[in-house]
């Protein structure tokens, strides 16, 4: 009986799965490539450049978020404009998920999607009148009915 083959391991011990191979150094290369890459283009994104600037707390509650709840904090951009991202960080602060949800709502209620304002802030007309046929009731003239004194219960 054959004896069993010691499993492959990594460089820094985990046990790799069985039928993948190691990778070459060629892939390995392409690999590190990929991944200097796509950090260069989070580094020039906006929301690293506001992580950088500014404390990992949400603006509006003071919540501190660490570790891996650090994701739970987002860019809100201060004009409401996403394209708005001057290097100095001026349009950006960062709230947590739920104040950057309250934020926007804030803002449409306010009259305000897409970054447009309504046309007319002028609330709609009303359609309760609360007068309407008063004026067949009470006759011009004609002496009003007098008040009854509340019933007074007995003791």
């Amino acid at each position: 009986m054959p004896a069993a083959e010691a499993p492959l391991t990594d460089n820094s011990g985990h046990i790799m799965p069985p039928g993948k191979p190691k990778p070459t150094a060629e892939r390995k290369a392409q690999l590190l490539a990929a991944i200097r890459r796509d950090h260069d283009l989070r580094q020039k994104g906006y929301r690293d450049q506001a992580l950088r600037l500014y404390p990992h707390i949400c603006a509006r509650c003071g919540r501190e978020l660490t570790g891996k709840r650090l994701r739970e904090l987002t860019v809100h951009h201060k004009d409401h404009d996403h394209r708005n991202n001057p290097a100095d960080g001026s349009n950006w602060e960062l709230l947590c998920l739920y104040c950057h949800d309250h934020e926007h709502e804030k803002y449409k209620i306010a009259g305000h999607y897409d970054g447009t304002a309504v046309e007319s802030t002028a609330p709609s007309p009303s359609i309760f009148q609360p007068f309407a046929g008063l004026d067949g009731l009470v006759k011009p003239g004609q002496p009003l009915p007098p008040e009854k004194p509340p019933k007074s219960e007995p003791c």
